[in-house]
């Protein structure tokens, strides 16, 4: 057995035949609070296992390493267009793509990972959108930047990966008023919790802002990071069970 036929990969329906990935933890080189598909550089993880794991993924998406291509995540709103290999030195949480041969990935422990594809146009997108970053617009700005290499909204389809979900997702007052100031009726995404707690339902928020946008489509997975603990990492149960540190999950479309 390879050890890529050990890795689990699951897809989004809505994104049809395009190749992709949402990438769990199972068939990976790391080890201890790691132990399984990490594919973070900026972990504590052992670099070379790290190195290991993602060109396991790039086989798998049927690129070589350096077509495997991310951005320095900052939960920003920015989205940037790539046509070049290799890792971009671009601070930003959005990529889109035309080129083939390129594969957009993006890191994830409970923030959602977002794939996008224009099947029309041949343009793809991919967006890291933790609650900071689709409060600010970074799904917005990521099809923007797919409008910018040709793709038309009401062509694209989005589909959201392995997030966490709203009854794990605890949060206090002032999480609550940062959206209602945006929108009173983001109300509708917090179920209360004890005492001062809610329960925010990030998925639910990001598919209302991807509908808004006038998409031809836009699904989540429906699997949850951090309830599921053998697929999947999770920085919120990491601290909870007080690890040092935490793993990331990569999700992938390519042309």
């Amino acid at each position: 057995m390879t050890a890529r036929s050990l890795l689990e990969i699951l897809t989004a329906p809505v994104l049809g035949d395009v190749r992709h990935g949402f990438f769990t933890r199972k068939g990976g080189a790391s080890s201890g609070v790691f132990g399984g598909l990490n594919c973070g550089a900026g972990s504590s993880d052992q670099s070379e296992a790290v190195q290991i794991n993602r060109a396991r993924v790039a086989a798998a998406m049927e690129v070589p390493p350096e077509a495997l291509v991310s951005v320095h995540q900052v939960h920003s709103a920015r989205a940037v267009t790539i046509d070049t290999c290799g890792p971009s030195p671009a601070r930003a949480d959005g990529m889109a793509t035309a080129t083939p041969g390129l594969a957009l990935a993006v890191l994830t422990a409970d923030c959602q990972p977002v794939l996008f594809r224009d099947p029309e146009a041949g343009v793809i997108g991919a967006a890291h959108a933790g609650w900071r970053g689709a409060l600010d617009g970074v799904l917005e700005a990521t099809v923007e930047a797919m409008e910018s290499l040709g793709a038309r909204r009401e062509s694209i389809r989005a589909g959201i990966g392995p997030t966490i979900s709203q009854r794990a997702y605890e949060v206090g007052p002032e999480f609550l008023d940062a959206f209602l100031a945006e929108d009173p009726g983001n109300s509708r995404f917090f179920a209360n919790g004890e005492g001062d707690r809610y329960h925010f339902d990030l998925p639910g928020y990001s598919l209302a802002r991807l509908r808004g946008l006038g998409l031809a489509a836009a699904e989540w997975t429906r699997h949850c990071t951090y309830g599921d603990p053998e697929r999947f990492y999770s920085y919120r149960r990491s601290v909870h069970r007080g690890e040092v540190d935490y793993g990331r999950l990569v999700s992938v479309i390519r042309l």
